[in-house]
């Protein structure tokens, strides 16, 4: 891993973006790295906008917030239009395929979050896991074993099963990708 890893996940209010971030940054810390997770969200409750930041490092970590984001994920049309020019060169850009219509033109990876949400738990609110598989998946960055332990400790009581089923669709989505 470099010295700093910068993610950033971004959507609307209500799409779980938060959770995804602080899901991420325990299973980091599960995994012995240096973390720091940060959030914004508009005021109003849902449909606002919503971001959660994660950053990684092997050392201390001496400015908490992205800066130019190794991974940028976007749930929404408007997250795109916001974030993705703090992309870092090269970085990776994953896309809810179904809502995000228009990105800039790097090279992004289009996958239809919600939908397989839908698929996998029966629920469009499981998308967030489904995403933090997809990009654990892709990136390596946290381990499975991790990731797992963090959303089994974390999503509310009585949610384990689904959320267990939502996170290995994200898995599976990435294992299809890499392929």
């Amino acid at each position: 891993m470099t010295k700093r890893f910068e993610i950033r996940l971004a959507g609307t209010g209500g799409q779980g973006m938060v959770l995804a971030g602080i899901l991420l940054a325990d299973a980091a810390v599960r995994d012995g790295k240096r973390v720091a997770q940060t959030q914004s969200y508009s005021p109003q409750a849902r449909g606002g906008t919503s971001r959660s930041e994660v950053v990684i490092s092997d050392e201390e970590i001496d400015y908490p917030e992205v800066l130019q984001a190794d991974v940028l994920l976007c749930m929404s049309q408007e997250a795109c239009d916001r974030y993705a020019g703090d992309l870092k060169e090269g970085g990776l850009l994953i896309l809810e395929a179904d809502l995000v219509h228009r990105a800039p033109k790097v090279h992004a990876v289009r996958v239809p979050i919600t939908r397989l949400a839908r698929e996998a738990t029966g629920r469009a609110i499981t998308a967030n896991i489904v995403a933090v598989g997809l990009l654990a998946g892709l990136t390596g960055i946290v381990s499975r074993k991790s990731l797992e332990a963090a959303v089994q400790g974390r999503v509310p009581p009585g949610t384990e099963e689904i959320n267990a089923k939502a996170l290995e669709a994200g898995f599976e989505a990435a294992r299809r990708l890499r392929k």
